[in-house]
């Protein structure tokens, strides 16, 4: 898992020091998600699950929202490098 984690930062981040941008928590949240969405397929009746996974759903939802008001061509890199809309 961490390194996935370094992945995604190596992949999202600003400067060297960056963790916590929107683009990298969008990221983990992206990771997150796909990895709730594989669990789902192998285990359909997992109801607790659910509530993790919305909830991932709408943060990065949020912060999606967040990246286009305030920064647009960043909004646009980071649909294109987690491939989110087409």
């Amino acid at each position: 898992m961490k390194k996935v984690e370094n992945t995604i930062i190596n992949s999202l981040k600003k400067n060297e020091k960056d963790v916590g941008s929107s683009e990298v928590q969008i990221g983990f949240l992206s990771g997150k998600i796909n990895n709730l969405t594989e669990h789902f397929k192998k285990n359909k009746n997992d109801k607790h699950s659910t509530r993790g996974l919305m909830r991932a759903v709408n943060q990065r939802k949020r912060l999606l929202e967040y990246l286009k008001k305030n920064n647009f061509e960043s909004y646009k890199n980071i649909l294109i490098k987690l491939n989110l809309r087409k």
